[in-house]
């Protein structure tokens, strides 16, 4: 299972707020919601989200095993 409890910890370390990755990088809230329920999201989502983070996937995401 992929989850991203990594994403929140990086967004509160640079200071991003999900009101911004809305505004200002064209996430919408749906998938805000689906990274918080851990949710399948595209991989273009995480493109933006390592790019407005300036982060690496794993800063972001990882696996875990069932």
């Amino acid at each position: 299972m992929i989850v991203f409890d990594k994403l929140w910890d990086t967004m509160k370390t640079k200071n991003v707020s999900t009101y911004y990755l809305r505004e200002k990088c064209d996430i919408d809230s749906k998938t805000i919601r689906r990274l918080r329920a851990n949710e399948n999201i595209e991989t273009k989502t995480l493109d933006k989200l390592c790019t407005v983070l300036k982060c690496k996937l794993e800063d972001i995401a990882e696996f875990i095993e069932d």
